[in-house]
């Protein structure tokens, strides 16, 4: 019978602790990774919050004192290169005087030679870009939608065709006044948009600014032309 000696013995368990110091060494080293880079991600994500409440800090506020605005000195004292227009939203009673949340706010930039207009249940193309009143990162307003994707242009943006009335209100009412070839900047407050929730990047209580170029409409069951 072979008995090992006290060399072997020690030689085996100093290689057994090897190992084991070998596999904690590398489990503390994984761990001290993870738990860096999941503190790394946590700040982060606190940063990103704070940076988000900074810029929509006094959101309501803010937007309720720029439409307030709009309402009242830039529709009574109009740029002279604009024509200003207060339109009540399509489905409210339009000879009684409404709030301020009632009305989108336009300003008429271009005119089109057409006279046509779209109904509510038609489908129309157009170019446009929706963004937020100016905040601190985006000084011209953040740019959550649109068929352009930096300065507004109708011989570079894209189309889009789509139902009136599957659009907000504030937009709808703007587009059924509009005749094709128009081009119109248009402020929708936040109860003709998208309310006190908001919708996806925007935030509630957002007033909208849709730049907008109405290119075509057609009626219900008609198909509408290929655009060049």
């Amino acid at each position: 019978m072979n008995v090992p000696n006290i060399h072997t013995l020690n030689n085996a368990t100093h290689q057994e602790r090897h190992v084991h110091g070998g596999v904690l060494s590398t489990f503390l080293h994984y761990s001290f990774i993870f738990l860096i880079s999941y503190f790394s991600l946590l700040i982060c994500a606190c940063s990103e919050e704070a940076a988000e409440e900074e810029e929509f800090a006094d959101w309501q506020t803010r937007n309720e004192q720029f439409l307030a605005s709009l309402a009242n000195d830039s529709l009574l004292s109009p740029d002279s290169r604009y024509q200003w227009k207060r339109i009540k939203c399509f489905s409210l009673d339009e000879s009684t005087e409404g709030a301020v949340g009632d009305y989108v706010y336009v300003k008429v930039i271009g005119r089109g030679s057409s006279t046509v207009k779209p109904a509510y249940t038609d489908s129309v193309r157009i170019i446009y870009q929706g963004r937020l009143i100016p905040s601190v990162s985006y000084p011209q307003g953040y740019v959550f939608d649109g068929t352009v994707l930096d300065t507004y242009s109708v011989k570079t943006g894209s189309t889009a065709k789509m139902k009136l009335s599957g659009t907000i209100d504030g937009l709808s009412t703007a587009l059924q006044h509009m005749c094709v070839g128009d081009y119109w900047r248009v402020y929708i407050p936040w109860q003709l948009g998208y309310g006190t929730s908001g919708s996806g990047s925007i935030p509630g209580y957002s007033v909208l600014v849709f730049d907008v170029t109405l290119l075509d409409t057609s009626p219900a069951g008609h198909t509408m032309k290929p655009w060049r």
